[in-house]
């Protein structure tokens, strides 16, 4: 059994889904394991994980929308604003999504569908660098 971990920084510029699928894999590949278990984990209360379609980018497009009506910026009744009107928003898209994710690995990749793939979904408007932890275990 063989395990590793890495880091992975990722730039965002404000709101949006930057997908982050080739350099897990890429990472991935290094690691010298056929099969197992890859987690993906942000560190952080105001971004989140998900997997979703990679190949048209309307999807993108109408997450960030939906996400927007569910939880708006500056809603009236947030109480928790200390770092402006997006940050109470941001904890509820977090929390409505995923902070980890568990990805099978098979033929020492991720065993994902054809049109998946792993994005960091950043919820603030500002620009920030996020870090990722992925970790695999297996054979």
């Amino acid at each position: 059994m063989k395990q590793g971990s890495h880091r992975i920084q990722v730039r965002t510029h404000g709101k949006g889904l930057y997908e982050i699928t080739d350099r897990i894999a890429a990472w991935l590949a290094g690691q010298q394991i056929g099969q197992g278990l890859l987690t993906v984990f942000v560190q952080h209360t105001s971004a989140s994980l998900v997997i979703q379609e990679n190949a048209d980018p309307d999807v993108v497009r109408d997450l960030k929308e939906f996400f927007a009506r569910v939880a708006p910026d500056a809603a009236s009744w947030y109480v928790h604003t200390i770092e402006g009107p997006d940050d109470m928003s941001a904890h509820i898209r977090s929390a409505l999504t995923a902070t980890s994710l568990s990805i099978p690995v098979v033929g020492g990749r991720m065993a994902l569908g054809t049109w998946q793939g792993v994005y960091l979904f950043e919820h603030r408007s500002a620009p920030h660098t996020r870090t990722v932890v992925v970790h695999v275990i297996g054979e």
